[in-house]
């Protein structure tokens, strides 16, 4: 080989190695800089924290109870079978509740209350009212008793039925200054539908809509109503009343659950006769169920008010997504009750239960209990005396103390962990519960239970003070 070809191979080999290692070089320093943690420029965004002002607290009333088909010739015309009787107030220092009333259509002798409390010194303040009505008619017959409460965007209602002797309504009640579109889904036995007089139903602003259960779900045994409204929160709620053999026995105002649960708790159930005794009811209390997403297994327990060993053997009731399902409890002794039903999967639930026979026969749907994380304000309304039962779910002991607005002496009742306590309440008054420093979780339910009458409604958390909220400009 020639000096210059040697030359010439030698210097090519450098260059393929050199190129080599170049390449080689650059693979690493990517892998290293891919691995590496990379340089970053963070800026924390402009952000101020603001408090809305306060708005008017409102809670808006059922109104009277109203029967079908009393007007000969027009079995859909709606008459007041009785009208109902308020009891509002707001705490100590607040202004006296505003008064106004719903129209509703085509019943003009109907008019729903509603309340309005302004906000006192920067701050908002609580208003609670109730309202109560009694009727001794042919067609109908009973004591009915709820809560004046909040309109919400999404509401269910748990109850009543559309079979043979019920004329149960459905009542939605707008106190908002804008108009609502609201949707009825019914979940009865085939599943959740959307019938066509449940589809965008516009309620005018400041009045109430009622709409026969038999015309949304015809021949249904044990119904649930989903109540979702766009434009305004709707006041939702269910009359419910039962006919056997041509004689009344009983009606109800049925309260809105806010929302399906995991644990659903109804304190307060009243059983005021004893099983076999003269006046006992053939039916024994009843649970429905409905848990409308998924298929659960739901374990309904019954405690007496005092204690914690479950009266009865707790059940184990299979549901399916979509279906609502009943049992029955069977007889039990006369006292006041706590009925839970958990689920892996949330649930809406409540309770009947019925009182007497023949002519002093009335019954009751116990509605779920939302959780009251602090001081809450409540009235009872005009009727026999009302027994507060309030469920102490926290991990400690809670002292609850019970003052009436009007000055009356305070009464309290310290509840252990997972027990509940009861106290006994004058009627038409106002009161103030106050859980305590450190309590849990809290749920409270009213009954009233007298000759003839039977009646029940959760204690609904008062209203809070706005939330502040972040704005980045």
């Amino acid at each position: 080989m020639s000096d210059r070809r040697a030359f010439r191979w030698a210097t090519t080999s450098v260059r393929l190695l050199v190129g080599t290692l170049v390449a080689v070089a650059f693979v690493v320093a990517v892998v290293t800089a891919v691995a590496a943690p990379w340089p970053t420029i963070a800026h924390e965004p402009l952000k101020e924290e603001a408090t809305p002002a306060p708005s008017a607290s409102v809670v808006s009333c059922t109104g009277g109870l109203l029967m079908l088909g009393r007007q000969a010739g027009s079995a859909s015309q709606l008459a007041v079978a009785a009208p109902q009787g308020t009891t509002a107030g707001s705490v100590d220092g607040s202004s006296r509740p505003a008064e106004s009333e719903l129209s509703v259509s085509g019943v003009p002798e109907s008019s729903p209350m509603v309340f309005t409390v302004p906000p006192e010194r920067g701050e908002r303040a609580d208003v609670a009212a109730s309202g109560s009505a009694v009727v001794s008619a042919e067609d109908l017959r009973g004591f009915a008793a709820s809560a004046c409460h909040p309109a919400l965007m999404e509401s269910w209602l748990v109850g009543g039925a559309s079979t043979t002797g019920a004329a149960d309504l459905v009542l939605l009640a707008n106190p908002g200054v804008v108009p609502a579109t609201v949707q009825l889904t019914v979940y009865g036995t085939g599943g959740a539908q959307v019938p066509p007089g449940g589809d965008a139903v516009v309620v005018a602003a400041g009045t109430q809509t009622v709409i026969p259960l038999a015309g949304l779900a015809p021949g249904q045994e044990s119904p649930v109503v989903r109540v979702t409204s766009m434009g305004a929160p709707i006041q939702a709620s269910l009359q419910t009343s039962l006919t056997r053999t041509l004689l009344p026995v009983g009606v109800d105002q049925i309260t809105a659950i806010a929302a399906p649960e995991q644990t659903v708790t109804i304190p307060g159930v009243a059983v005021t006769v004893a099983p076999g005794a003269e006046g006992a009811s053939d039916a024994a209390t009843v649970v429905r169920m409905l848990s409308p997403d998924a298929d659960a297994a739901a374990t309904v327990t019954v405690t007496l008010v005092g204690g914690t060993d479950p009266v009865v053997e707790p059940s184990v009731v299979p549901l399916t997504a979509g279906l609502p399902s009943e049992i029955q409890l069977g007889g039990l002794p006369v006292g006041q009750y706590v009925v839970q039903v958990e689920a892996e999967s949330p649930l809406v639930a409540a309770v009947w239960q019925s009182a007497g026979s023949g002519e002093a026969a009335d019954f009751a749907w116990y509605s779920a209990a939302p959780t009251l994380g602090g001081p809450t304000l409540f009235a009872t309304p005009a009727g026999p005396e009302g027994v507060l039962t309030i469920l102490n779910s926290g991990p400690r002991a809670a002292t609850v103390t019970v003052t009436s607005v009007d000055g009356d002496r305070p009464q309290s009742v310290t509840i252990a962990p997972g027990e509940a306590g009861a106290l006994k309440l004058a009627s038409q008054s106002i009161f103030r519960l106050d859980p305590g420093e450190g309590a849990g979780a809290l749920r409270a339910g009213l009954s009233f239970a007298g000759d003839g009458a039977l009646a029940a409604f959760p204690v609904w958390p008062s209203d809070g003070a706005a939330a502040p909220i972040v704005v980045y400009p």
